[in-house]
């Protein structure tokens, strides 16, 4: 995967989570949930394209 992929994907969450979290009404603790959420899937994508989830995988006995 390249890496303007990869930016690109970063960079269409955020726009889609900040238009999420501008216009749709919430309650706060909801919408800390939803950031919390899309932040950790994020990364554990970014964990998977770059091979680290691999690697955890095969350390494992």
């Amino acid at each position: 995967m390249s890496a303007l992929t990869i930016i690109g994907v970063i960079i269409g969450v955020g726009i889609l989570l900040w238009l999420i979290n501008r216009y749709i009404p919430m309650q706060r603790t909801i919408k800390g949930v939803l950031n919390t959420v899309v932040v950790i899937i994020l990364i554990l994508w970014l964990l998977n394209v770059f091979g680290v989830l691999d690697t955890l995988q095969s350390i494992r006995i």
